[in-house]
């Protein structure tokens, strides 16, 4: 769906993005994480066609997307920072997208008012909470039938009950459309629930780009005790990162979990766990390898 070759932006020198490749499959939710810094929301804005890049070439079903309105119809964006026009309430969004994206369901925005009913759609949505905003945006967003949808921090400022609410109503969306889905988000925790693909990035360029499955299966977490000391481990095992508390000793392992457990069976612990790594520590593993500053957080 989403295809990003060799992409280069610079801003008065500073190089926000450096060669990025980053592809999104057709049908995915694909969850884009990051230190602040990275270029989440500047890579966001290139595939929006908000900016375009100095080099490389970002494409939407393999055409281009800057000033491409035809492209640019099929997706709908919610940014952070949600602009709506000064005077404008629930119900002149609603005449406004009508008008902008010809796949509008007006049926669908009925539908979907008993899942929003803290939303005064006659009050102006400027005067609104922030969260409640968010809201509008996401019933607005919803019902353009987009084949894409582009979130950014999409459940900041929203409390627990309407998060769960916003995910189930896109997950029903992807399973009923087939809408692909980005989304860039710091809750690592909440993507690991949703999304299928997963895209590190720092630096301006994507690190690793897997999906979530062959992500959480190429690392594991092992911890083992012994009677003694720990002894020399087989050539087969990668240690990429160890801690020793007293007995216990805590290692990531390159490899899939049920090949880590075989040969750490074969050394003859008292005790041993094999646990698949969350998404939040493979990130902080995957940046730790690049000098981030978290070291032996995952521990």
């Amino acid at each position: 769906m989403i295809r990003i070759t060799d992409v280069v932006k610079d801003f008065d020198g500073f190089r926000a993005l450096n060669h990025l490749d980053m592809h999104v499959p057709k049908g995915a939710i694909y969850g884009l994480v990051g230190p602040n810094g990275a270029g989440k929301s500047t890579i966001i804005r290139h595939i929006t066609g908000v900016y375009k890049q100095d080099q490389g070439e970002v494409k939407i079903d393999g055409t281009d997307v800057y000033e491409n309105p035809a492209i640019k119809a099929k997706f709908a964006y919610i940014p952070d920072d949600i602009f709506y026009f000064t005077q404008a309430n629930t119900i002149d969004m609603m005449k406004y997208y009508k008008g902008m994206y010809p796949k509008f369901d007006a049926e669908l925005f009925s539908a979907l008012a008993d899942c929003f009913p803290a939303v005064d759609v006659r009050r102006n949505i400027r005067s609104l909470s922030k969260g409640m905003q968010k809201q509008v945006a996401f019933w607005l967003s919803v019902c353009c039938r987009p084949e894409l949808l582009i979130l950014d921090e999409p459940v900041d400022g929203l409390d627990p009950v309407m998060r769960r609410q916003i995910w189930s109503i896109i997950m029903s969306d992807v399973a009923e459309h087939g809408t692909t889905v980005l989304v860039s988000s710091h809750n690592l925790r909440e993507l690991e629930d949703v999304c299928d693909h997963v895209g590190i990035m720092n630096e301006g360029k994507i690190l690793i780009e897997k999906s979530l499955s062959d992500l959480q299966g190429s690392v594991t977490k092992v911890q083992a005790a012994f009677a003694g000391d720990m002894p020399k481990l087989p050539d087969s095992i990668q240690v990429l990162h160890k801690v020793t508390t007293g007995r216990v000793h805590t290692l990531i392992l390159k490899g899939e979990p049920k090949e880590a457990e075989a040969a750490m069976a074969a050394t003859n612990p008292l005790i041993l766990d094999v646990l698949p790594l969350t998404l939040e520590e493979i990130f902080i593993y995957e940046l730790g390898g690049v000098d981030y500053a978290v070291k032996d957080f995952l521990f």
